[in-house]
């Protein structure tokens, strides 16, 4: 039986899941040697039980992506932190130097200050999701086994971490592949 891979994207840009697909070539034989049963790149609406690895990108963020990183822990076996928003909450956390009412500032600047037309917060539920007091990255909320970092990690990066964890190796987070640089 294949493993079950996942990939998650969540307060980030998308900058580590555009890494993972310079994968070129690798990703037909990762699909030969893994299942991708979840990923912003495929159409599946719920998490699955029972995922092997899930690379995690962005920071925890807001109550939707809280609810969500509790799921993915209980139901996968290894979570890696891909890239630095997911690593140490990098660019996404920023907004936590704007001090303790910071979720409210950052909405009333982009609903309110930069609005052309219908300058308001978002209030109805399902709209925007209650931000959280403070971005942070994934290790602060949920346990991590593996962290892969780089804004985003090279593509180089992410296969060797990928390639030791299918072959059932701890990936040796040292050398020319995955130092930063």
């Amino acid at each position: 039986m294949k493993p079950r891979l996942a990939t998650i994207w969540l307060g980030g840009c998308s900058g580590c899941h555009m890494s993972f697909l310079d994968l070129d070539e690798f990703l037909i034989e990762l699909a030969a040697r893994a299942d991708v049963v979840y990923s912003p790149v495929a159409d599946v609406k719920e998490y699955p039980d029972n995922v092997d690895i899930c690379l995690i990108e962005g920071a925890v963020c807001n109550a939707d992506h809280l609810e969500l990183i509790h799921k993915i822990r209980r139901r996968t076996r290894v979570l890696v932190a891909f890239g630095d928003c997911a690593v140490t909450g990098n660019v996404t956390a920023i907004r936590n130097q704007l001090g303790p009412d910071n979720a409210r500032a950052v909405l009333q600047c982009a609903y309110v200050q930069n609005a052309a037309d219908n300058p308001r917060i978002p209030e109805a539920p399902g709209i925007v999701p209650p931000l959280l007091e403070r971005a942070m990255p994934v290790h602060e909320v949920v346990h991590v086994e593996y962290f892969l970092p780089g804004c985003p990690p090279p593509a180089a990066r992410i296969r060797a971490v990928l390639e030791a964890l299918l072959a059932g190796r701890t990936p040796a987070l040292e050398g020319a592949e995955l130092k930063f640089g």
